[in-house]
């Protein structure tokens, strides 16, 4: 009878002992992101982004009661998708750069440059990159880390040579702001008639 209780307890048990060999085998499991730890990450970010004078470029500018300002309802959000842009100034003599009134759109010898989108935005913004692709991008000045060149005058080389921290704590930032639709144009190539041999 006790033999055949300890052969019915070794039964119940040997599944459990089995498991936590395999448990013990793998290790214990890499825990999740807190979040204490992620916020902590994302006012990180929120800091860099006021130091990186972010707003000054891709927040539509608009005149207030003090001259003009970023319009804050429309943080982040790049160049508005409902202004439209006149053909720039020629650009002749030492004066080759011409900014936009909102401060979004920007016009020299690689054309017009557009502001991006930055919000989490699905469609519009960068609520379907990766953390990987924002880190490419800024290092590499592609858009989405492998496409068309950032244009100017986006200084990635300054913000990409933040440290892979400083810019996953920028990217988490940018995914915890609220979400604009707002597509912005695509770059518009100069005349042809005034582009580089490079530009060809």
């Amino acid at each position: 009878m006790q033999r055949r209780s300890f052969a019915t307890l070794a039964l119940i048990l040997a599944p459990m002992f089995a498991t936590s060999a395999v448990a013990i085998a793998d290790g214990p499991a890499t825990p999740a992101a807190t979040p204490a730890a992620n916020a902590e990450a994302i006012a990180r970010g929120a800091y860099l982004v006021r130091f990186g004078s972010c707003n000054d470029c891709h927040t539509p500018w608009t005149m207030g009661p003090k001259g003009p300002a970023p319009d804050m309802t429309r943080a982040l959000s790049g160049h508005p998708s409902d202004v439209p842009v006149p053909p720039p100034p020629a650009n002749t003599g030492p004066w080759v750069l011409a900014g936009f009134a909102t401060n979004t759109a920007f016009a020299g010898p690689w054309g017009i440059s557009f502001t991006a989108n930055l919000t989490p935005d699905k469609e519009t913004g960068l609520g379907n990159w990766t953390e990987e692709m924002f880190i490419t991008a800024l290092r590499t000045g592609r858009h989405e880390g492998k496409g068309r060149p950032i244009l100017p005058p986006m200084p990635y080389q300054f913000v990409g040579s933040l440290n892979d921290a400083d810019l996953k704590a920028v990217f988490a930032y940018l995914q915890s702001i609220p979400a604009v639709h707002n597509k912005v144009p695509s770059p518009i190539d100069p005349p042809e008639e005034t582009k580089t041999e490079a530009q060809r």
